[in-house]
C-alpha cells in the first residue's frame, strides 16, 4: 500500500468509495435510513473536487485499487477519513492519518462517526462533545473530538 497526493481524476472514485464505506462499515452503528441521510449517492461531484483539491488530501492505493483517502484543512480539521470496507483493519486509516497530521501545525479536530470513535481515541483524540447532526431532516450522532499537540 502506497499514499499519494489526491487528483482530480480521483473524484467520482473517492465519492462511490465514501458511499459503499458508509453503507456497509458504519451500518452496524445506525440505522438504514440514517446511511441513506449521510450517503444520498447524489454527490455533487464539483464541490468535492474543489474541497478535496482545497484540503491536503491523500488517496491509499493497494494493487491499483483506491483502499481509502482523507483529508484535512488548513485550520487543521480532519474533515474525511474513510476505508473500502474490504480493507478495514489493514493500517490504511492509520497511514493515511499520519500523513494527515504531519501536514498541520496545532491541535486537530474532527467529527468522529460512533464507528470511527474508537480509532481516533487510540490515537489520543478525547471527545468534546457528542453532538446530532441533521442531514435531510435525519439525525445522526457523532463526536466533535480533539488531539492537543
Amino acid at each position: 500500500m502506497y499514499l499519494r497526493k489526491y487528483q482530480p481524476s480521483d473524484c467520482k472514485e473517492l465519492t462511490e468509495l465514501f458511499y459503499n464505506t458508509v453503507h456497509s462499515v458504519n451500518a452496524k452503528d445506525y440505522t438504514k435510513e440514517q446511511l441513506d441521510a449521510w450517503a444520498t449517492g447524489n454527490i455533487d461531484l464539483e464541490n468535492w473536487n474543489r474541497t478535496l483539491d482545497e484540503h491536503y488530501s491523500v488517496v491509499a492505493i493497494e494493487d491499483d485499487i483506491v483502499v481509502g483517502f482523507g483529508d484535512i484543512d488548513k485550520t487543521a480539521y480532519l474533515d474525511r477519513l474513510y476505508v473500502h470496507a474490504d480493507y478495514q483493519g489493514q493500517k490504511i486509516a492509520t497511514a493515511i492519518c499520519d500523513q494527515l497530521e504531519q501536514a498541520v501545525d496545532g491541535n486537530i479536530t474532527t467529527h468522529a462517526s460512533i464507528t470511527a470513535r474508537p480509532f481516533f481515541e487510540k490515537r489520543g483524540y478525547k471527545v468534546e462533545r457528542k453532538q446530532q447532526v441533521e442531514r435531510q431532516g435525519i439525525y445522526l450522532t457523532n463526536y466533535v473530538m480533539v488531539k492537543e499537540r
